[in-house]
């Protein structure tokens, strides 16, 4: 609804937001008036000035020079996001929630879940699970879950890993025309599959990279890991200059199947899909006019000095010692107060001073005047011209979308990512960013908020700014199914 004050609040926001302008140009008006009066005899005691002043100014203007030499060679090096693939599965992986129930079906009558009168219970508990994850038709189950019976092997969760990270890596191979003997730094998150040799040691044994590489290999650290692997390229990107970084973010479903009958632990089975991506990242100044983004900032929080927040997903095993993710109901609290404290970092450093004004302003009526005033929630809109919150789950996408008041097209990239891949744990935030490529609404200058949360508890954001209008790159993983999208989701 229209009120007077909406007009007032519109002049308000610009003029704060653009003040330095705004007092800029009188004084520029003035200088010029002045300049304009200035007679021959004034410009000629200038000139003489100048002249009696010389070895001053020379002096003046070396360290001037020097200064700002000095300032640009030590300063951090910009980071570019030269290009990223997600990887795309094989159809013949595809599984419908028809499918999967029907398969489940056949384990539980095979005596996996036990008698089939005694746990009809779980099989409506997964099915109502299914049917309101917000998860489409066609989401991808690793090859060794479609068998029967269920081929949980290392052999099978290799196969399943291997086929994933070296898929993304080729294409963006392929798309950048980088050598693999450029990259200097790799980074690799796996949260739960974490073998011998590592992952990062797959990558480097299959493209021969260099001897000198720069390689980690980070797991356990939840679906916000690939906020923390760019973070960690980006900080090794300020020490090693003139390189490339590639950073891989996956999660292995083969060996994390739960099949035993506690409620918390089935959850995880019902979210989680097959999926990963690949990020180049450069430092080097020539790329910048190739690149699709430059890195702006990373926040990173992590809760888990309190216990509630440590405990909330743990990897366990059951009464009957199978192993699962269990879900504790300190859960959502946990996340509202991680996700509050990552958004008053990253709050300051993004938005307008019009928000920030509005901001204290309301924080000292709070304090001061009316306690039980709620605080002000910031219009992150005025920062960002897109999101991609990590498609965890439909419940933590509502949440989202209501606390930070976002429209349905904020989070249509999140909503249709979980939709048509499921939850891919840390490569979500990248096949979101695909969507918003394919859909064709990056446009130079704008800026992109990416948000995950994960086990320990931990929210870390990335945000990026497009360096161009970004089309999307070769083999994007939405080319041969984005005409079906958005499409309308039951609730």
């Amino acid at each position: 609804m229209y009120s007077p004050l909406t007009n007032v609040k519109i002049v308000f926001k610009y003029l704060t937001t653009h003040h330095l302008k705004l007092c800029f140009l009188p004084l520029s008006v003035a200088i010029a008036m002045q300049a304009s009066r200035l007679s021959t005899q004034d410009l000629h005691s200038f000139y003489l000035y100048l002249e009696k002043n010389s070895a001053s100014l020379t002096i003046f203007s070396v360290s001037l020079i020097l200064g700002w030499t000095l300032y640009i060679m030590n300063r951090p090096k910009p980071v570019y996001l030269v290009d990223f693939s997600c990887y795309l599965p094989p159809s013949h992986l595809k599984a419908s929630v028809e499918k999967i129930m029907n398969h489940v079906r056949v384990v539980r009558e095979s005596g996996k879940w036990g008698k089939s009168d005694e746990n009809d219970y779980l099989m409506d508990f997964v099915t109502k699970i299914l049917e309101r994850s917000g998860l489409g038709q066609e989401t991808y189950v690793p090859e060794g879950l479609h068998c029967l019976p269920i081929e949980q092997t290392m052999v099978g969760s290799r196969k399943e890993t291997r086929e994933v990270i070296l898929g993304a890596v080729d294409n963006l191979f392929r798309n950048t025309g980088i050598s693999p003997s450029d990259i200097g730094i790799l980074v690799v998150n796996s949260s739960t599959f974490n073998p011998t040799p590592s992952l990062s040691t797959i990558i480097v044994n299959r493209y021969k990279l260099r001897e000198n590489i720069k390689s980690l290999n980070l797991g356990g650290m939840g679906c916000s890991a690939g906020v923390i692997a760019i973070d960690v390229a980006k900080s090794l990107l300020q020490v090693h200059r003139n390189t490339y970084a590639l950073v891989v973010s996956t999660e292995n479903i083969t060996q994390n199947l739960y099949s035993g009958n506690n409620k918390s632990m089935l959850v995880t089975n019902c979210l989680f899909r097959v999926g990963g991506a690949a990020v180049l990242l450069s430092n080097l100044s020539k790329d910048r006019k190739r690149a699709k983004y430059k890195l702006v900032h990373t926040v990173r929080v992590h809760t888990g000095a309190d216990d509630r927040s440590y405990g909330c997903a743990t990897q366990e095993e059951d009464e009957d010692g199978l192993v699962g993710v269990t879900l504790s109901k300190d859960l959502p609290m946990v996340a509202a107060r991680t996700l509050k404290i990552n958004i008053a970092t990253l709050g300051p450093l993004v938005l307008p001073i019009s928000e920030k004004l509005i901001f204290f302003v309301t924080f000292l009526r709070k304090k001061f005047l009316n306690p039980k005033m709620k605080h002000y929630m910031p219009d992150f809109k005025l920062a960002f011209e897109h999101f991609c919150i990590h498609a965890g789950g439909r419940a933590l996408i509502d949440e989202l979308e209501k606390n930070l008041h976002l429209s349905p097209l904020h989070v249509e990239a999140s909503r249709m990512t979980l939709h048509r891949f499921g939850n891919t744990s840390s490569s979500s935030i990248w096949y979101e960013l695909a969507y918003t490529e394919a859909k064709g609404r990056m446009k130079k200058g704008d800026r992109t908020w990416q948000i995950a949360l994960g086990s320990g508890f931990k929210c870390n954001s990335c945000v990026w700014v497009a360096l161009r209008n970004v089309k999307a790159s070769a083999n994007n993983p939405w080319e041969d199914c984005l005409h079906k999208y958005p499409v309308e989701i039951d609730i």
